[in-house]
């Protein structure tokens, strides 16, 4: 029962993180793969889902995003949501590969909701992008290569 709590949580930690509320997923995926006390590929899995799901938060919360965008509570400045819409026109879709990175990412996810990027192709380019931050991590903490 204790490990569906740890998977739960980093399921939780990866969604929160890759919506636009501040919280990073790397730091405990990186602590449950050195604990060598869980499968890497299941966490692995745990915080790809998670953090994908929460990127279609972002996208979703685009599609609707006009009415919202001045809103005080909206987690998205105008200035971040500009920047974002500027690389996405600029880059196209292949901009969601860099979905993974801290600051633009997110605000990029938001922006493909905005100009109305297909649902799946997102979902493929944003899970690829999540999936590859998160493989890299497995590298980096346990010497898998």
């Amino acid at each position: 029962m204790a490990d569906l709590g740890v998977y739960a949580g980093l399921f939780a930690v990866a969604f929160v993180a890759a919506t636009i509320l501040p919280m990073q997923s790397e730091a405990a995926l990186a602590g449950l793969l050195l604990s060598n006390a869980y499968p890497p590929a299941v966490l692995i899995t745990v915080a790809s889902v998670g953090n994908i799901l929460g990127s279609i938060v972002n996208w979703s919360l685009g599609r609707g995003i006009d009415r919202f965008r001045d809103r005080k509570w909206f987690p998205a400045n105008s200035v971040q949501l500009d920047r974002a819409a500027s690389w996405y026109h600029r880059f196209g879709r292949w901009t969601l590969l860099l979905s993974w990175m801290p600051i633009i990412g997110d605000p990029l996810t938001v922006i493909a909701g905005v100009l109305r990027e297909p649902f799946a192709s997102f979902v493929i380019l944003v899970a690829i992008a999540k999936i590859g931050r998160y493989l890299a991590i497995l590298a980096m903490t346990t010497g898998w290569s």
